[in-house]
């Protein structure tokens, strides 16, 4: 029998479950290996080109892999991802094909409808991408009710035996060491620099083609990433080498100085296959039980792998397809242009917006209490917000950036993915970065003109929904604070937010 093997840009696993399921069932003679370049696919979205070098030269570095193993690959270059199997099938004529089951709602519902709209049976095997896929915390979650990722992320720990020790108890009696993980980077300290890759030929051949493209944002100069799974191990242990060790204390730092600071910068990797959850966690804690690592830095990179990535992945099927539209503090302001050029005289989203727009990557918490605060204060409508960090950064995929944007930062969702909106003053830029000591802005004023427009916003917000946060225990004393304002001042920061809030809207700039 002829098999083909589809295997997706975002699926470029060293031991791909269709191409062992098809080799264990055929042997290798008969079989022939596809990937499809969607030309529709590409241009969803103006997509950060850094990102579309990234996925299309791991795609074709992909394909050379297997060739030189045995296999008879193709890529091919489609308007769509249908045209495209079908001119695979006019020419091979298989009998069946296997795939590994896509991460977005959309691709697995297309895998669905495959075989009636090919005249081929398609074998749709279990995406091992995740490890909540191969063990589910929660097997059978009730309809309303709120899980909360700490448990999750327990129960993972325990079934893959991740820091535990023999009598069921976590390495160090704590399962959590987040509130040792809030320093802010002392002056003087400058991260070390992360490992980067010469672009070769194939990587060279795709900045070129990617270049040309009308609709995207950034350009492909200064394109460094890892393209292969032997770069992108190199670029984990590098992290483990270098800035492991201090990535606990100052994971949740900004600095104008240092652009990931001791973030592992991992995410573009783990999200296409080149690097996998697992084998990544249990080296991390054989860095701890070596002794050349701290527990609070381990612990905290093995939540962010094996809990908060899982948490965020089982999520997002538990509530798709209604996740996308969610909007829980009816937002519907647009998203204001300086998003698409950086040019604001507020510091620290300029420097943030900076790095998004030409390199295609901030850490977390640049993310979720620069950006996400900004445009949750602001009002923004959650959509927008969703699809430019979908836009803008390499590591994005909708089952991250749904939950991610629309239920961790934004709130959208109402609480199901987090149990408070994370909402901060400038006082929280102020306290863990640098940025603001280089603003115009006053992080200490709440209202007039050199007043920080997060404040302006933060403010506002709590007044605008009082009721809505007193009523939530861990936002009530946040609310509670508005005792120690005037009716006159809160009428002044709604008014000024307002004319604000009216500035941003009429700056707003189409997308590139």
């Amino acid at each position: 029998m002829r098999t083909t093997v589809w295997i997706l840009g975002d699926q470029l696993l060293e031991q791909h479950p269709a191409l062992m399921a098809a080799v264990a069932e055929e042997g290798r003679n008969h079989l022939h290996v596809v990937l499809v370049e969607s030309r529709a696919r590409a241009a969803r979205l103006p997509y950060q080109r850094k990102k579309l070098v990234l996925l299309f030269s791991a795609m074709r570095h992909y394909a050379v892999m297997l060739k030189e193993q045995g296999y008879a690959v193709e890529i091919l270059r489609a308007a769509d991802m249908l045209s495209g199997l079908r001119k695979h099938i006019a020419a091979w004529r298989p009998d069946r094909i296997y795939c590994m089951a896509a991460s977005e709602y959309a691709g697995r519902r297309f895998q669905e409808r495959l075989d009636s709209r090919l005249g081929v049976p398609v074998v749709v095997l279990p995406n091992t991408q995740f490890l909540s896929g191969q063990f589910d915390p929660i097997p059978k979650p009730q309809a309303g009710k709120r899980y909360v990722m700490e448990n999750f992320y327990r129960a993972m720990r325990r079934h893959f035996n991740l820091l535990m020790e023999q009598d069921g108890k976590p390495t160090g009696d704590l399962w959590n060491y987040d509130a040792e993980n809030r320093r802010p980077l002392p002056k003087g300290t400058l991260p070390p620099e992360r490992l980067r890759f010469e672009p070769d030929e194939i990587t060279r051949q795709v900045m070129q083609e990617v270049a040309v493209i009308d609709n995207g944002v950034g350009t492909v100069d200064g394109f460094d990433l890892a393209v292969n799974h032997r770069e992108a191990t190199q670029a984990f242990l590098d992290f483990l080498d270098h800035r492991l060790e201090s990535f606990g204390p100052y994971e949740d730092a900004m600095s104008s100085r240092s652009d990931i600071l001791f973030h592992s910068l991992l995410s573009p990797y783990l999200n296409i296959g080149l690097l996998e959850p697992l084998p990544v966690a249990q080296l991390a804690e054989a860095r701890f039980r070596d002794g050349q690592a701290t527990l609070q830095s381990v612990e905290g990179f093995i939540r962010q792998v094996i809990g908060w990535r899982e948490f965020i992945y089982w999520q997002y099927w538990r509530q798709m397809p209604g996740l996308k539209e969610v909007n829980f503090w009816n937002a519907h302001c647009s998203l204001p242009g300086f998003f698409w050029n950086a040019e604001t005289d507020m510091n620290c989203l300029r420097i943030v917006l900076e790095r998004a727009l030409h390199y295609g990557y901030t850490h977390h918490i640049e993310r979720l209490m620069v950006l996400s605060n900004f445009c949750l204060l602001a009002g923004i409508s959650p959509q927008q917000v969703t699809d430019w960090f979908t836009a803008c950064f390499v590591d994005a995929y909708e089952w991250v950036m749904l939950p991610n944007v629309l239920g961790m930062g934004l709130h959208a969702d109402g609480g199901i993915i987090a149990t408070k909106p994370y909402i901060a003053s400038a006082n929280y830029i102020n306290k863990m970065s640098d940025y603001c000591a280089a603003c115009r802005y006053d992080p200490k004023l709440r209202h007039g003109q050199n007043a920080c427009p997060f404040n302006l916003l933060y403010w506002n917000f709590l007044i605008q929904h009082e009721q809505i946060l007193r009523s939530g225990p861990r936002m009530g004393p946040n609310v509670l604070s508005l005792r120690r304002i005037g009716i006159k001042e809160q009428q002044a920061i709604q008014q000024q937010a307002g004319e604000l809030s009216a500035i941003f809207s009429l700056v707003d700039l189409d997308p590139p």
